[in-house]
């Protein structure tokens, strides 16, 4: 007889690394594109996505020129319910849009496959969206849900989001991870505060208002990343 099965011991896992993607869809391939019409706005981009009941809100800065025939547009479109007008500054505006996002099949195919959409820009010429899948066969089922939705999803990068030598750091683009690791440096987090936006500003060469933009994308891009990947798996007895 042959000996029995002894299952080996102190097997290690492989982990299950999450990826970031970032893919690029054209505005009429899907809905949320089709509505935030760029003929009457020169940019768009999703500030965060807000669940309400059993909806998805996005909250989105249009950059001017904002036009009155961007927000008639928008309120004309049959899924659209409500678009309400949040914060205004000189060079953008926020907008709530309260949107039935189920026959959105972009949208469908990146929660259907437990995708996080972490930051999406609009312009003319297309969506740039960066999207967090738990592993790379949710994003492949992702692309073959697109693909049977008739949307044409092109991948411009894909990386792992702790792998400083793959892609960007924790998310952060390189002007944001200079911002963070200056401001740790000269103790603007510190209390008392080492330093101020003014002085962080002077030493970038840009402005007050710049470099606290800056400093609030990094933060949250940071904490998004940092905080919400999945742990990898742990090792096995």
């Amino acid at each position: 007889m042959p000996p029995p099965f002894v299952r080996p011991t102190n097997i290690v896992s492989q982990p299950s690394m999450s990826v970031i993607t970032e893919i690029r869809v054209p505005p009429d391939d899907f809905e949320l594109g089709q509505i935030l019409s760029l003929e009457h706005a020169s940019a768009v981009e999703l500030e965060t996505l807000v669940p309400s009941g059993g909806a998805t809100v996005p909250l989105f800065w249009v950059y001017e020129p904002v036009e009155n025939g961007f927000l008639d547009t928008v309120e004309r479109y049959p899924t659209v319910n409500s678009v309400t007008e949040m914060d205004v500054f000189e060079d953008r505006t926020l907008f709530k849009l309260d949107w039935d996002a189920t026959q959105d099949h972009l949208f469908e195919c990146v929660l259907e496959n437990d995708g996080q959409i972490l930051g999406a820009t609009g312009s003319a010429e297309g969506w740039n969206f960066e999207i967090r899948f738990s592993d790379r066969e949710e994003l492949s089922q992702c692309q073959d849900c697109c693909e049977d939705a008739r949307i044409s999803l092109k991948i411009t990068r894909i990386y792992n989001p702790t792998d400083p030598e793959a892609g960007p750091w924790y998310g952060l683009s390189e002007p944001q991870r200079e911002a963070l690791t200056l401001a740790v440096q000269m103790g603007y987090y510190d209390i008392p505060r080492g330093c101020t936006t003014a002085e962080l500003a002077n030493e970038f060469g840009i402005s007050d208002q710049a470099v606290t933009e800056r400093l609030r994308r990094a933060v949250g891009t940071f904490g998004r990343y940092a905080l919400l990947t999945p742990e990898p798996a742990t090792q096995m007895d």
